[in-house]
């Protein structure tokens, strides 16, 4: 499970392009020193990544990229969330970290242990989310640079059904969910995305997943950096779980590709 690929890669788009379209959770790849901590034998663990990956939603952005007018950028996570999630909080700001899935995961999709008690996070944080939180920085402040703004656009899947870590997974599961953030998501952007997903059916909104990734530096700050994560429900592009893309998918690329567009 050693990866032949970068950690993490900005793919570039168009230079006059604001969006950055962000996979963080595609990838089941696990260094070997990584895998070496985790408990679960090796059936287990196929398992549980067939769970806990966003299945094809690097693929789903990459053909939204092809399919935009202006293409966007793109930052693609290549290491399975399991190595770190770096769309948490690494300190007790998380809210996960009750159900052992902070920014580095002790604790399954189903509450099963994943690694050993007495595990020093920091090693993983500072090799893995330190370094790709800096990147994911550096690669909105070029679209600052470049174009004065940045709209970070968070490509994700859920399951049909809840999974037990979920903390707010009660209440309807739409096709597509919309998570936003009080200060970076403007109403514009929000109104782009229920028009482009429209076709694809009923669009939530922060529910069953709420909010949206910004970068620290910026979070709260920087007016000129707006985002939204779209959660798409696995089963309209999908075998679950992990299994192969199906017909949906490319409905589904064409409806990011014509967000990308409405907001370029």
């Amino acid at each position: 499970m050693t990866p032949a690929a970068p950690s993490f890669q900005l793919l570039p788009g168009a230079a006059g392009s604001p969006v950055i379209l962000h996979v963080p959770h595609s990838a089941r790849e696990i260094p070997a020193e990584v895998r070496a901590g985790i408990v679960l034998d090796d059936g287990a663990l196929e398992r549980e990544l067939d769970h806990i990956t966003d299945a094809h939603t690097a693929r789903i952005a990459e053909e939204a990229a092809r399919l935009a007018g202006v293409t966007p950028w793109r930052f693609v996570n290549r290491l399975s969330r399991l190595v770190v999630d770096p769309e948490r909080f690494p300190d007790e700001r998380e809210e996960m970290r009750a159900v052992g899935m902070g920014a580095v995961y002790t604790r399954t999709t189903h509450g099963e242990v994943l690694r050993g008690d007495g595990l020093d996070p920091a090693p993983l944080v500072e090799r893995y989310f330190r370094p790709y939180a800096d990147a994911m920085t550096g690669a909105v402040r070029e679209r600052l640079a470049a174009v004065g703004r940045a709209v970070v656009v968070d490509v994700h899947s859920y399951p049909t059904e809840r999974l037990p870590y979920e903390l707010h997974g009660e209440g309807p599961r739409p096709p597509v969910c919309l998570g936003t953030d009080s200060f970076h998501t403007p109403p514009e952007l929000l109104a782009a995305a229920r028009k482009a997903f429209a076709e694809i059916g009923d669009t939530g909104l922060d529910g069953p997943f709420a909010g949206t990734y910004v970068p620290l530096e910026y979070y709260g700050r920087e007016p000129r950096v707006s985002a939204l994560m779209v959660e798409i429900r696995r089963d309209t592009y999908m075998t679950e779980p992990g299994g192969p893309a199906g017909a949906g998918l490319p409905r589904l690329a064409s409806a990011l590709a014509a967000l990308v567009d409405a907001v370029s």
